[in-house]
């Protein structure tokens, strides 16, 4: 399958007829009472959020002071979420907690007087008292976000690498061959002849620690197959916000960039309102992590997960069913079998089905 662009584009299959389509079986919601089975009401009541907000110029000021980025690493040195059984340990974001003298000592403060000043300035935003006399102070979650950022070197560190050869051929030319180039936290998987991007990613810059390059794609591999399914499920993997999903015709940067056969082809857009996230990739991407699909690989004895995001294979075909609503039949051929997954206009699957593959080639 061809990726290109911002994440790739697929090529196409035989025509597809929109009959293909399966019906999506209407469910309705029922509950079981006393009286009998009812039907359930459009959605539960339930309390709004009480949200607190705070000019973001007001949160980086408290920030810009060594003494006070030295109490956030103090309060989240060495800690974890939680143990194993779903409760905080006492070294957790949660449950540690220092008290003034504690935090002091740490810190390149000079005078407790002055350690005070910064100290208030963390409170509410990124610390909160905690203690039976409010003597003790923890991370909020605001806190505990920006302390590991930068010890992740989020905000400070710049990284580049590469080229590194990832492998695969290049399924823009068929002649080249990949590699991954990082300039800045940015990773471009481009062929080595042609010069076309088959994809550009970011990558956290704390990614290349304790890693040799066949290590460093193998985790950007898994870094962008999270993602990319936390995105298809609804939810942004930078904020958790509603992640809105639509198939849509390919941008034109992105055209430019891609084969005569590829340029009309169906893209999944991805965009959270909420932060900015915002991607383009190959409907196909948008489905590999879908149970029919991983399911359908093991009983052929492979894992789905084998082959990267930047070329995951020529068995795999995209051909649009209808654009007017938007329907893609994604379909993946092992031993004579193949899977067609429709994904409809909202990202959804609409439904699946495996069938012979000799009897498709019959039958067309």
């Amino acid at each position: 399958m061809s990726d290109a662009g911002t994440e790739g584009a697929n090529e196409s299959g035989a025509e597809a007829t929109p009959t293909e389509l399966p019906e999506r079986a209407a469910v309705e919601e029922t509950r079981e009472s006393d009286a009998g089975t009812v039907t359930a009401d459009t959605e539960a009541a339930a309390p709004a959020p009480e949200v607190e907000s705070s000019a973001a110029s007001d949160a980086f000021e408290a920030l810009g002071n060594e003494v006070r980025m030295a109490v956030l690493r103090a309060l989240a040195g060495g800690e974890d979420d939680s143990d194993a059984a779903g409760e905080g340990t006492s070294d957790s974001p949660e449950r540690r907690t220092m008290t003034f003298s504690e935090l002091f000592e740490r810190s390149p403060a000079d005078t407790t007087a002055g350690f005070a000043y910064h100290l208030r300035q963390l409170t509410d935003l990124f610390l909160r008292r905690t203690g039976d006399e409010g003597d003790r102070y923890a991370l909020t979650y605001a806190g505990r976000q920006v302390a590991r950022a930068i010890a992740a070197g989020t905000y400070t560190d710049r990284v580049s690498f590469g080229p590194v050869p990832t492998g695969d051929a290049c399924p823009l030319c068929e002649s080249g061959d990949l590699a991954a180039v990082c300039e800045a936290n940015s990773v471009t998987v481009a062929c080595d002849d042609c010069g076309r991007g088959v994809l550009t990613l970011p990558f956290p810059p704390s990614a290349r620690r304790d890693r040799d390059p066949e290590r460093l794609l193998s985790a950007f591999d898994r870094h962008h197959r999270h993602r990319l399914s936390v995105m298809s499920d609804g939810v942004c993997p930078e904020c958790a916000a509603t992640m809105d999903a639509a198939l849509a015709s390919p941008p034109d940067s992105l055209t430019d960039r891609l084969p005569d056969s590829d340029a009309e082809r169906a893209q999944v857009l991805l965009d959270c309102a909420q932060c900015g996230c915002r991607l383009h990739a190959p409907v196909t991407l948008a489905v590999l992590e879908h149970p029919a699909v991983v399911a359908f690989f093991h009983d052929h004895g492979l894992n789905v997960r084998d082959r990267p995001i930047w070329n995951v294979g020529d068995e795999w075909t995209e051909t649009v069913v209808s654009d007017d609503p938007w329907c893609v039949r994604v379909g993946v051929e092992l031993d004579d079998e193949l899977l067609d997954v429709f994904v409809a206009g909202d990202c959804s699957v609409a439904g699946t089905r495996r069938r012979g593959a000799e009897s498709v080639r019959q039958a067309s």
